[in-house]
């Protein structure tokens, strides 16, 4: 989608030492930096930063990348908005032509909408500080001056047009597609929020993209957000989550609520690592995003019909982005309470016990399916397989769906096996050991290890006469990726065009290996070049041995003729060295 070329000059204009610093304090080690890993909770520093060959690697958890790649873990972004945030940070303007893949939104539309909900957000900031009955109901429901700034509250006034004091053309389009006016049927302008206490929703990058409006005292509907605007989309946004970002990795799990109101509520009283869904079920977007900090999320929800739905709802769209290191589980509150009205009654401490004892996804799971049967008759042990087949076709765990299978058999009465026939299921039996590869892997990673020191030398190797090693398909595509280019990219850029490729883990393993290892560049060449004349040796002995062979059963009258012009040359190159 972008361009090859804008990466590689994006990647060589971003320092990641600077860029990491800013997010996590370094300090030099040697000829690299480390930090203790912000993703994962340690306390000896095992995250290295290298500046030479401009990648970051945890020694604890396994995290390797590039800026790019930090960025989108760091702040739970995607690669295009990674890119766009180190574009900004390096004074670059991405290319936005349909020919790359992007929308036809017109040039600096985006920057211009985030202008015009930040003169929005300022202006509704600067209401409530003027008005009483909306300090009044913030001191009602709890919230000091200190929560209120952190999130960034305001207050919309009673009145049609008050956002006419800030925007001297009312009737300008951009008021419009941020959705902060609304436009009736004889084309009048009005104010979307009135009467209204205001909380931004922000992006990762710290942009108010959109805002939701909970009413003063009584009213409908009770909660107002943002339509989806070019800059919001509610199926991928999460409420508080630039807030919570710390608690999160202090905590390593995530909250996740119905209501904004339920996030402050939190926060003010000390459980920060909550967030919020924003007028919608949970999505698998949502809890991708999530599982990219955390290893843990829960769901709070009440306890009524509509709170426990919620919740299947968001077990339902959280099944494929599960990993058997990924763990969810669901706290229902009393009937008619919420987590913000919950926390206020009972402090912080009874509610992060409930967080704590959280029903765990399977218990979940397997308890909604066994409701909805009759597990008395025959039948409705038989609708329980059927109703569990779709789910635990679409969990890509195999050790939690093993267990949910096993406890599915004993519901049921039916065997083990019999529920994986009947769902369809792969029986997970150990695998057998895979056979070793052969020739010369200790070649092959030499290569590779010289290469990723050195990447211009990939375009040396001789591909076709590479041994059939684990290393080979690596090998062959850095030399295909460094062949395409007239400036040799360094180890950055070649990670990057390896993202989501098969090879990508092999490449991080040995890029990390460089971190241990010295190495002398002026010697790459010479060690380069003597490995290669050893694969070509060992080439040549195998070959010599194969016609030894034939000669053996067939005599040398038996070979064709290119079969003895080889064994004449083998035998002559064998004499020149003995």
């Amino acid at each position: 989608m972008i361009p090859d070329s804008f990466i590689q000059d994006l990647l060589a204009r971003v320092d990641i030492v600077d860029l990491v610093d800013s997010y996590v304090p370094l300090k030099k080690s040697g000829a690299n930096y480390a930090a203790c890993c912000p993703f994962h909770n340690e306390k000896s520093p095992s995250f290295t930063v290298s500046p030479t060959k401009q990648f970051y690697h945890c020694f604890g958890c396994g995290a390797h990348g590039t800026a790019i790649g930090f960025v989108m873990e760091y702040q739970g972004v995607g690669f295009i908005d990674a890119i766009k945030e180190l574009a900004s940070r390096a004074g670059m303007q991405v290319p936005e032509s349909e020919g790359h893949g992007f929308s036809d939104e017109k040039p600096g539309q985006t920057r211009t909408l985030i202008d015009v909900m930040a003169r929005a957000a300022q202006y509704y900031k600067d209401q409530l500080k003027a008005s009483p009955r909306a300090i009044e109901y913030c001191r009602k429901r709890g919230l000091t001056g200190e929560v209120a700034a952190r999130f960034g509250m305001g207050y919309a006034p009673d009145g049609w047009q008050n956002l006419q004091a800030v925007f001297s053309d009312y009737n300008a389009e951009e008021l419009k597609l941020a959705g902060l006016v609304v436009e009736n049927e004889a084309g009048r302008r009005y104010d979307r929020f009135r009467e209204r206490l205001m909380i931004p929703i922000v992006n990762p990058k710290g942009d108010i993209i959109a805002f939701g409006g909970r009413i003063i005292d009584h009213g409908e509907p009770k909660y107002l957000n943002s339509p989806e605007t070019p800059l919001f989309e509610k199926g991928r946004e999460l409420f508080g989550l630039p807030q919570a970002r710390q608690a999160l990795r202090d905590t390593n799990t995530a909250i996740v609520t119905e209501g904004y109101m339920d996030v402050i509520a939190l926060a003010q009283n000390g459980v920060g690592n909550a967030v919020a869904t924003l007028g919608t079920a949970t999505t698998a977007t949502h809890v991708n995003k999530l599982l990219r900090q955390v290893d843990r999320i829960i769901f709070c929800f009440d306890g009524d019909n509509a709170g426990r739905k919620a919740a299947w709802r968001a077990l339902e769209n959280s099944l494929e982005a599960l990993a058997d290191n990924k763990r969810l589980g669901f706290v229902f509150l009393p009937q008619g309470d919420d987590p913000d009205s919950y926390i206020r009654a009972h402090g912080k401490a009874e509610f992060e016990r409930l967080v704590k004892q959280a029903m765990p996804l399977s218990d979940f799971l397997l308890r909604e399916l066994a409701q909805r049967c009759d597990l008395t008759s025959s039948e409705g042990k038989a609708q329980l397989i059927y109703e569990a087949k779709p789910l635990l076709l679409r969990l890509p765990t195999p050790l939690l769906r093993l267990q949910l299978v096993k406890r599915l058999a004993e519901a049921s009465g039916f065997a083990q096996s019999e529920v994986e026939r009947l769902c369809e299921l792969r029986s997970y039996a150990p695998a057998a050991p895979p056979k070793a590869r052969r020739p010369a892997p200790s070649l092959t990673r030499n290569l590779l290890r010289i290469i990723l020191h050195k990447p211009a030398l990939a375009g040396a190797l001789p591909v076709g006469g590479l041994p059939d090693t684990a290393e080979r398909p690596l090998l062959i595509l850095l030399h295909d990726l460094v062949a395409a280019h007239h400036d040799v990219p360094g180890y950055a850029y070649l990670r990057e065009q390896i993202r989501g490729r098969p090879e990508e883990a092999l490449l991080e393993t040995f890029a990390s290996e460089l971190l241990d290892h010295p190495f002398d560049e002026g010697a790459a060449e010479t060690e380069f070049r003597a490995t290669l004349e050893k694969l070509q040796q060992g080439d040549q002995k195998r070959a010599f041995s194969e016609l030894q062979t034939r000669v053996q059963m067939l005599g040398v009258a038996g070979l064709t003729r290119e079969e003895k012009q080889a064994y004449i040359d083998l035998l002559g190159n064998r004499g020149n060295r003995g």
